[in-house]
């Protein structure tokens, strides 16, 4: 154990756990779970405290526990972080594969879709928010799909609740109706 730490703990200042007193079948079972330690001194660690929030935003914590350590050397707050190794992070989780529509949509469909989408555009940029609030990528793909669009069948599409049909189905609807350049009828 570390010297440190020793002496905080028989202070009473700091639990201390070993592998011993845990049983061996808790520790074969969580073949992941890791203990890393950080010392952390009270003035100028502005740098070490960023490093201990870049570790812990990056791993699945499963515990912390802290405690101020006074020595003649100084005081410092030192931190032990239980946590699982090689598991995902959450933004990592999140991340999905980009889907490219073009190859997804047959070509009517992906030319309504490309209209669908700069309606969205110009909505977010008219109302000042991200594209993907008022309608994602895939929801504007099922619309794409259908050949007639009406109030009642963009409530179809899972996603699309009755607030957003409300707020931005009539700009798909009425899109869907008008000609294009050529005089055509939006297909």
């Amino acid at each position: 154990m570390i010297p440190h730490l020793e002496e905080a703990a028989e202070r009473g200042q700091w639990k201390v756990v070993n592998q011993a007193s845990m049983g061996r079948d808790f520790f074969n079972q969580n073949k992941q779970m890791q203990i890393k330690i950080f010392t952390i001194p009270i003035l100028g660690s502005e740098q070490m405290l960023e490093e201990m929030n870049v570790f812990l935003r990056s791993k699945k914590v499963l515990q912390t526990e802290q405690s101020l350590v006074n020595t003649p050397q100084g005081a410092y707050w030192s931190f032990c972080v239980r946590y699982l190794e090689d598991t995902p992070s959450y933004t990592q989780n999140r991340k999905k594969p980009k889907i490219d529509y073009k190859f997804v949509l047959d070509e009517a469909s992906f030319s309504r879709f490309s209209k669908m989408r700069e309606i969205r555009r110009q909505l977010s940029k008219e109302e000042a928010i991200p594209a993907y609030a008022i309608f994602t990528d895939a929801e504007l793909a099922e619309l794409a799909k259908m050949e007639t669009l009406s109030l009642g069948s963009i409530k179809k599409v899972k996603g699309i609740g009755e607030k957003k049909v409300a707020k931005y189905g009539h700009h798909f609807v009425s899109q869907s109706t008008d000609k294009d350049e050529t005089g055509k009828l939006f297909d």
